[in-house]
């Protein structure tokens, strides 16, 4: 099992403990990016194995959540993505066919951890997350920094009338990408191809007006949807309308809320989504000034039967996780040990499952991981807390064993996809 691990804010936003004699120590790096090729795994020894659990893992979720990676993995495109380090595609697909067998059984007959960690020492090797880069040691910290992100819900309109003032806008038709959405630019008149506008310059300028796809009554609930990729909204006339991601402008993301507390605007106990809402409600001034900060832009759709993930499959509360996609392996079965601070308000020790299937706005290194909450108040209440170090380790099946798991599965699903 993972020692107690500290916050984020500890680590970067507080002075660092300092001992007599000991030179200040730099805070890791969560967020330094990898240099080309560099991916964010390296296989461990059986030795480095951790505590497996399936305590903290609901089992038929988990079991949902593989069945929606497998969806994704049937998809030809999916092939372009391996081999990531030795995982085929192939032994992709049997990995996340083994993780399900394994949940299909705990739920049906619950497994002891010490049959749990025989069964992943059997028939699977480990791959550990290197994490974010420690200055001090000049090395990756095997640690990474969990936060957590969910799907609002909230009360809005179609039309812009009364309260409901603040936009969420479709996907405009000026907006060139690339295939994974990372880059984005628009087209001059002249023909130039330039990089496209900043979240200031949209806001303050009025520039995708018509483009309006709903209004909420809130300036930072525009916000926050805008960061959590998705919301059910609660329309006028009673109906639910869900909206999901339809690409970004393709700036990086920027938190305002850590210049907030760099310029002494909050302390590092508001830096949370309700002690941010709380702020910006008091201090309505400061909002042009820290969320032009970000210069992200996110743009959306009507969606129904989600929310989504970037692999465009269905995300799980406490099953989906989300990881830079440029560097971590898609739709694979992940191992979390970090800490949760529950509705209650008090941490405590968090070991479960995930599946990657989602992409953050902003992870771009293999120190970040944003794990899946769910959907409304509780859901909002919890992943506004999560700010926590942790250890991140994926499982691919032996490959002697991957026949054996895509035994009775279509030719496609064994060749092409």
């Amino acid at each position: 099992m993972t020692t107690p691990l500290k916050s984020l804010a500890l680590l970067t936003l507080s002075a660092v403990l300092i001992t007599t004699g000991c030179a200040k120590k730099k805070p890791i790096d969560f967020s330094r990016e990898l240099e080309p090729g560099r991916m964010a795994l390296e296989k461990i020894s059986p030795a480095e194995y951790p505590d497996f659990t399936l305590d903290q893992t609901k089992a038929r979720d988990l079991s949902s959540a593989a069945t929606h990676s497998l969806e994704y993995l049937a998809k030809r495109s999916s092939t372009q993505y391996y081999p990531y380090l030795d995982i085929t595609h192939d032994r992709a697909v049997a990995s996340v066919v083994a993780l399900k067998s394994i949940m299909d059984r705990h739920a049906a007959s619950p497994m002891t951890s010490a049959q749990l960690n025989q069964t992943i020492r059997d028939e699977f090797e480990v791959y550990r997350s290197i994490g974010g880069w420690n200055p001090d040691t000049n090395d990756f910290s095997r640690s990474v920094l969990y936060t957590g992100y969910f799907t609002p819900i909230y009360n809005a309109s179609l039309t812009r009338t009364g309260e409901f003032q603040w936009p969420l806008y479709r996907r405009p038709a000026d907006l060139l990408t690339d295939p994974e959405g990372i880059t984005a630019s628009r087209r001059t008149a002249d023909g130039q191809f330039v990089v496209y506008h900043k979240r200031g310059e949209i806001e303050s300028n009025n520039l995708l007006a018509g483009q309006e796809l709903v209004f909420l009554s809130s300036r930072w609930d525009a916000y926050v949807i805008s960061i959590q990729g998705s919301a059910k909204l609660k329309l006028q006339e009673g109906r639910i309308l869900e909206v999901g991601y339809a690409g970004n402008n393709g700036w990086p993301y920027v938190s305002p809320g850590r210049k907030l507390l760099a310029d002494g605007r909050i302390t590092k106990d508001q830096l949370t989504l309700r002690g941010l809402k709380t702020h910006f409600a008091a201090n309505p001034a400061d909002m042009d000034r820290y969320l032009h900060l970000n210069s992200r832009f996110v743009f959306f759709s009507e969606r129904p039967g989600g929310p989504f993930g970037s692999l465009n499959t269905p995300v799980t509360a406490f099953g989906t996780v989300a990881t830079d996609k440029q560097v971590y392996p898609r739709a694979m079965p992940s191992f979390v040990q970090t800490q949760l601070t529950t509705t209650g308000g008090t941490p405590a020790p968090f070991n479960a499952w995930f599946m990657d299937q989602d992409t953050g706005g902003a992870i771009r290194a293999a120190g970040r991981a944003d794990l899946y909450m769910g959907i409304g108040p509780d859901a909002e209440l919890i992943a506004g807390r999560q700010l926590y170090e942790g250890k991140f380790y994926y499982i691919a099946v032996k490959p002697e064993l991957i026949q054996k798991y895509l035994q009775g599965r279509s030719p496609i699903a064994q060749t092409a996809y």
